[in-house]
């Protein structure tokens, strides 16, 4: 396993951890399945909490409380182990197939048998087995769902009578907080450190795919391998988070761990029990943080989201919002970065309605009410116009009209998810690029432009705009 200076790492790996992390809680806390989720009282929890923030003289009652409810998580899966040759036409003949085995844990939160747990300790597995704190009973399990975007699973096994995690206001966690992670590192199973939250809110861009949850809490208690899953509690012994990562340069401790907000894995939770499926709302645009000096431009003391992308005739759009337009608060609230904003976008769902506080140059604040879309029709917008080539590995969408004002163009073609092996994607051409002329013609159909690029052979010129507005130009002899 390589391991790159301050690379982030999940902690627990599938086949010796093949891509590490190959593998959102209506805040109302409302619930309508059958299984009912131990949720701490606000106020009692006040009470209890009030003197956290200095040391407590033992852990031991948050212990005792934490510990019965996290299980071992085996993963047991059929792994390609390679041989020093590499590989031919897809095929290693040197190489071999065989049993791979991996741990991690996870946190009992219904007395039933529901276990959630990272998404990444449980992918690829033929056969799943959870062994019970006390005593050492083991069980089969099965997914219940999944989510990459999240990095959660929730696990059934059939038992009854389990002892359950009560489930702490995330919000409500401090900097400087006590905090403990309870999980079974290196196989030590029941194993519990301590520490204080270093931070909330941290983006480390550690999950890789199209829609990805970021707001971590991040934690200076030790967090090992196997502790994947495992719970971060307070030192009432109430979930606070699922460890999920570690910054390391050695693939142990080296001094911070990441754990996702018990809000959110409650929110996912819940989806899962009555859906089978994250039910995630989107509001049709995509946000960055101002810097320094955008905002000292708009006379803003705190922070800021620009809108970079507004998908037309989305939510946003809809609502009158603008690529441009600067985002201030949601839900009355101040936004204090982009984590802010996507884990308060993770706790809605399709048809929830996100408020918004925005501001556009040259005018006054605006407030606004968007209705969120489900993913399936955020997808048919990004996709809408779009026409497929399986030749070329690619999709390819006509500009709309707030498009071609973006990029300053009368016509053009963007072409979108580039397959990898396709011939795009060998032209090194980026997701989102813009063609304006190939081989010194314009296109306006997708279907013509296709039809040009199969067709083409010797020298090829392909001239265009990156997503951020470049204009490039690319050449090849042939393809």
């Amino acid at each position: 396993m390589k391991h790159a200076a301050l690379r982030f790492l999940a902690f627990f790996g599938v086949a010796f951890a093949a891509g590490w992390l190959g593998s959102y809680v209506q805040r109302s806390w409302s619930s309508h399945s059958a299984v009912q989720l131990q949720i701490a009282d606000s106020g009692a929890a006040s009470a209890r909490l009030a003197n956290l923030s200095s040391a407590p003289a033992s852990f031991q009652e948050a212990s005792a409380l934490s510990t019965p409810t996290v299980v071992f998580i085996k993963n047991e899966s059929t792994a390609q182990y390679s041989s020093p040759l590499g590989w031919f036409w897809d095929f290693d003949p040197f190489g071999s197939r065989g049993p791979s085995m991996s741990t991690g844990s996870g946190v009992i939160v219904s007395a039933d048998g529901y276990i959630v747990t990272n998404n990444h300790v449980i992918q690829g597995a033929e056969k799943l087995t959870v062994v019970l704190n006390s005593p050492k009973k083991e069980y089969i399990a099965k997914v219940v769902g999944a989510d990459a975007g999240s990095d959660l699973a929730l696990l059934k096994i059939e038992a009854e009578q389990l002892p359950t995690i009560r489930f702490a206001n995330s919000d409500e966690l401090a900097v400087g907080d006590w905090v403990l992670a309870v999980g079974n590192p290196f196989n030590l199973t029941s194993t519990v450190t301590a520490g204080i939250v270093s931070a909330k809110g941290r983006n480390i861009n550690l999950m890789k795919n199209q829609f990805p949850i970021e707001s971590f809490i991040q934690t200076d208690a030790a967090i090992n391998p196997g502790n994947s899953g495992g719970a971060l509690v307070n030192a009432a012994g109430e979930l606070v988070g699922i460890n999920t990562a570690i910054q390391s340069n050695t693939g142990s401790y080296t001094g911070y761990g990441f754990a996702i907000p018990s809000n959110i894995v409650r929110k996912i939770v819940t989806d899962f029990i009555e859906k089978g499926e994250v039910q995630r709302g989107f509001a049709g645009m995509e946000v960055r943080e101002l810097n320094a000096d955008e905002l000292e431009d708009l006379d803003l003391n705190g922070s800021a989201l620009r809108i970079v992308a507004v998908v037309e005739e989305g939510p946003a759009y809809k609502a009158g919002l603008r690529k441009g337009d600067v985002l201030l608060a949601v839900a009355g609230h101040a936004l204090s970065g982009k984590s802010d904003y996507d884990e308060h976008l993770a706790y809605l769902r399709p048809g929830d309605l996100l408020d918004v506080d925005w501001l556009r140059a040259g005018s006054d604040k605006k407030s606004a009410s968007i209705k969120l879309m489900s993913k399936q029709d955020n997808q048919a917008l990004l996709m809408k116009g779009a026409v497929s080539s399986d030749r070329l590995g690619a999709d390819f969408q006509p500009l709309n009209a707030s498009d071609l004002a973006q990029f300053g163009l009368n016509q053009g073609i963007r072409i979108i998810n580039i397959r990898r092996g396709g011939a795009i994607a060998q032209m090194g051409l980026p997701n989102g690029f813009v063609v304006m002329k190939f081989n010194g013609q314009a296109y306006a159909e997708p279907e013509a432009l296709i039809a040009a690029m199969e067709r083409a052979t010797g020298r090829i010129q392909i001239q265009g705009k990156d997503p951020n507005g470049t204009t490039r130009t690319y050449s090849f002899f042939s393809y």
